[in-house]
């Protein structure tokens, strides 16, 4: 084992000039820069999300200390432990728990891991196939978990996917319509990505613009739920059409933190606005996704969800997951 290695580092970023206070790139690192926690992990592949992009370019104030490696998730092999739980040889993944937040993240080839933070893999998935699902498939499942919970059957009506063409979208496509729920794919760029989310399983494709300018408090009832990524004013716009006793599972602030909607969809139809978060999530309900997934996942299918792409390409895929220009999911191979 080399006691050298390369990770993608975030620091402050020294052009005063700059609207961006941070800055990253990769270097190399040794085993004594790592922190001090009980599993060491080779990491084989991370992937790409709406955060990392922010991390990685910059754009957003997320890593709370500096250096921080980024890369919110990442899977492989654990090399050491002084952890009972994991022994070395054990196939692990982490998604979420403040990774490039407050704990150094997955764009490593190395990283020391708490062990309360990791999953063991499921023999089904490699570690490439993990985190093809990552993050966004896995936050995906939370929503679809949301709505079953809340009692949704496939026969009670029509599901909304919002964001559709991205990560989280397109895994929700893909697993709701496994379960036999009729989907309704809403994307921006629907001409290029029809094709792909029918081939995910969605029933319609309809374009998002519909929901980008302001509604009325209530509209017509279209949807019994919905997994919405996108917040802001195309959420308000789903909610007045949400039918009675419906839930919508939200997830994401691609358009937006703001959301301009008024009290009538949840006092006069009794539509449940529910909040999904993936990072600090239970591990009994990371565990019920992971294995839900297992069962669930197409890998066929899934082989055309994703592309693998190096580390070394990190700077121009985050501003490309920002513009709203990558389709499905993006696997990062750390060792390229």
């Amino acid at each position: 084992m080399t006691d050298s290695f390369n990770a993608f580092v975030i620091n402050k970023n020294d052009d005063e000039s700059s609207k961006r206070k941070t800055a990253g790139a990769i270097a190399s690192l040794s085993l004594t820069d790592l922190p001090d926690e009980k599993v060491l992990v080779a990491v084989e592949y991370s992937s790409l999300n709406y955060k990392d992009g922010l991390v990685v370019t910059g754009k957003g104030r997320v890593c709370r200390s500096l250096p921080m490696v980024a890369g919110i998730d990442l899977a492989g092999t654990v090399v050491e432990s002084t952890d009972a739980r994991y022994q070395a040889g054990d196939k692990v993944l982490v998604n979420g728990y403040g990774l490039s937040e407050s704990h150094w993240g997955g764009y490593s080839q190395m990283q020391r891991v708490n062990p309360d933070f990791l999953v063991k893999l499921d023999t089904r998935f490699s570690s490439e196939q993990a985190m093809a699902i990552g993050t966004a498939g896995y936050t995906a499942m939370l929503c679809v978990m949301a709505i079953q919970d809340h009692g949704v059957k496939p026969e009670d009506g029509a599901v909304l996917v919002t964001g559709a063409a991205g990560g989280v979208g397109s895994m929700a496509v893909m697993l709701l319509a496994k379960l036999g729920y009729s989907v309704t794919a809403s994307t921006g760029r629907v001409e290029s990505t029809q094709d792909f989310l029918t081939s995910l399983g969605a029933s319609d494709v309809i374009d998002r613009a519909v929901f980008d300018v302001e509604s009325k408090p209530l509209a017509a009832e279209q949807w019994m739920a919905v997994v919405d990524s996108v917040g802001a004013q195309p959420l308000a716009s789903v909610l007045a059409q949400v039918k009675y006793e419906g839930i919508v599972a939200a997830c994401g602030l691609a358009a937006g933190m703001g959301l301009p909607t008024t009290v009538a969809p949840f006092i006069l139809r009794g539509v449940t606005l529910r909040g999904i978060d993936s990072v600090m999530a239970s591990q009994l309900r990371r565990a019920r996704a992971w294995k839900a997934m297992a069962e669930l996942v197409d890998i066929e299918l899934l082989a055309s969800l994703y592309e693998v792409r190096p580390m070394s390409e990190l700077p121009a895929l985050g501003e490309q997951i920002l513009a709203g220009q990558v389709k499905g999911r993006v696997v990062i191979d750390v060792n390229r």
